[in-house]
C-alpha cells in the first residue's frame, strides 16, 4: 500500500512439515518492493527467494518480512538481488522490520543478499528471530555503506535471537550521518565500508559450542550463551566480506569435536 508517508508493505512466508519428509508452503504472500517467489528446493528444503518488485526501501517506507518455519520444516530464504536504501521524495526515515519464527526440529536459512546504504537515505533495520528449543539457524547480515566512491546514508540496525524464550544476542548498531560518535573509529568500523554477522543456532552448540577465535583480519567468531555462536567481520568492500562469511560458515560446519582442537 502506497501513501503519501510511504509505501506500507509485509511479506509473509510460512513453511510447514508436509507429513512425508518435505516441507510445503501454505503461505506465499507479497506487497511493494517484496515479492517472495517459490524455487526449487533440495531435499526436503523448500526455497524462497525475495525479489524486488520497485525500488525500496526509500524515506518513509515501512517494510516488513514474516517468516516462520513450522515444527519439522526446512526453509532457506534469500533475495535476488541487493536492497538498497534510497531517499524518498518526502522526509522521515525508512523502516524494515524482519520476523522470523522457527519451530521444534525444524531449520531456517535467512540469506539474502548486501543491504547498501546510499547517500541521503536513513533506514532503520530490525531483526528479531524465535526460536523454539531444538530449532536450528543460519542468519547472515551485510551491510555496506556507500555505492562505489559515495559516503552513505544513515543506517541503523538491531538484531535480536531467542532460544526457547531465552535471549542469547541482542546487539545494535548505528552508522552514517547523525551516528554516535566514534562508529568509524578504531574501536567500531576503523574505515571499513563493510560490516556483517553469520548466527548459527544448532541443539549441539549446548554441549560443544565453537572456541572463540580470530578467523581472519577482521572477522572473530564468539560463542553465545546458549546453543548458538556469531561471526562478526568488517572488510574493505562487499565482495571480500561475502568471503569472509562464506570461510566462516565452511569452518562452522565441521564436526564439533574438530572444532574444538581448532
Amino acid at each position: 500500500m502506497s501513501t503519501p508517508g510511504g509505501v506500507r508493505a509485509t511479506a509473509r512466508i510460512l513453511a510447514r512439515g508436509d507429513g512425508r519428509g518435505g516441507t510445503s508452503l501454505p503461505v506465499l504472500e507479497g506487497g511493494g518492493p517484496l515479492a517472495p517467489r517459490r524455487t526449487r528446493g533440495s531435499g526436503a528444503e523448500a526455497r524462497v527467494m525475495l525479489v524486488g518488485a520497485m525500488s525500496g526501501p526509500l524515506g518513509g517506507d515501512r517494510l516488513a518480512v514474516e517468516a516462520e518455519a513450522g515444527d519439522g520444516a526446512r526453509l532457506r530464504i534469500g533475495s535476488a538481488a541487493a536492497t538498497i536504501a534510497l531517499p524518498g521524495p518526502g522526509k522521515g526515515d525508512a523502516r524494515y522490520d524482519v520476523r522470523l519464527t522457527v519451530g521444534d526440529g525444524a531449520e531456517l536459512h535467512w540469506l539474502p543478499e548486501q543491504l547498501i546504504s546510499a547517500r541521503g537515505s536513513d533506514l532503520s533495520v530490525t531483526t528479531r528471530v524465535d526460536l523454539a528449543a531444538t530449532g536450528r539457524l543460519v542468519l547472515r547480515e551485510e551491510q555496506v555503506l556507500g555505492r562505489a566512491g559515495e559516503e552513505p546514508g544513515r543506517l541503523g540496525s538491531r538484531l535480536t535471537v531467542r532460544v526457547a524464550g531465552r535471549c542469547v544476542l541482542d546487539q545494535e548498531l548505528t552508522c552514517g550521518p547523525g551516528a554516535p560518535g566514534g562508529w568509524d573509529g578504531p574501536a567500531g568500523l576503523a574505515g571499513h565500508r563493510a560490516v556483517g554477522q553469520l548466527v548459527l543456532v544448532r541443539p549441539e552448540f549446548a554441549e560443544a559450542p565453537p572456541a572463540a577465535r580470530v578467523l581472519a583480519d577482521g572477522a572473530a567468531i564468539m560463542p553465545l550463551a546458549g546453543p548458538a555462536a556469531l561471526v562478526t567481520a568488517v572488510s574493505p568492500d562487499a565482495l571480500r566480506l561475502r568471503r569472509v562469511l562464506d570461510a566462516a560458515l565452511a569452518y562452522l560446519g565441521t564436526r564439533p569435536e574438530a572444532r574444538l582442537r581448532a
